[in-house]
């Protein structure tokens, strides 16, 4: 913890967090606390439970990333847990200009409609995170080979553990404070 305290800071940007299949932001309250206490306005995505139905969660997910940088006359700065990481690069795909920089865990590349969506490249930076460890979705799924500014960060925790993982922590500070 005194080692993540000393990390570089925000200055209240805003940040949005996505939680994964079958959870909500109870999931996502340590790493959303600890970016509150970098300095950044944090909001977690305030939908319930993600049901996994992306066709009908997607819309509303760039409703409220789009509302959500239009209140802090800024974009907005996503990260995504699993299934979650899938939906802020397809909102970051459609509205690139509400999106300032897009991190995943753990996330799978696309499900379905795969060429159609890639064809539309995503036009901000992204971080991917991904373990080899993961268990849950295949490392090799989360690896972005297709976006023009990607970098893949390998990390050795579990699926369930990125969300927790110091490694990750470290990594999502150095990324947010990025230019």
């Amino acid at each position: 913890l005194p080692e993540l305290s000393r990390l570089p800071r925000g200055s209240g940007q805003p940040v949005m967090v996505l939680p994964g299949f079958a959870t909500s932001d109870a999931s996502t309250l340590v790493l959303q606390t600890y970016l509150r206490l970098l300095g950044y306005q944090v909001r977690g995505w305030r939908m319930g439970l993600n049901t996994g139905r992306i066709d009908a969660l997607l819309p509303r997910v760039v409703r409220r990333v789009a509302r959500t940088a239009e209140l802090a006359g800024e974009p907005v700065r996503l990260i995504g847990w699993s299934l979650g990481g899938l939906l802020a690069r397809e909102a970051a795909r459609e509205r690139p200009d509400a999106v300032r920089r897009v991190i995943t865990l753990g996330a799978p590349l696309a499900v379905g409609r795969r060429e159609q969506r890639e064809a539309t490249p995503i036009r901000v930076p992204v971080t991917a995170i991904w373990s080899r460890a993961d268990a849950i979705v295949p490392w090799q799924a989360s690896v972005d080979h297709h976006s023009p500014d990607v970098e893949n960060v390998e990390v050795g925790a579990t699926h369930f553990g990125l969300g927790f993982s110091a490694d990750v922590y470290r990594v999502i500070a150095e990324r947010l404070a990025r230019r």
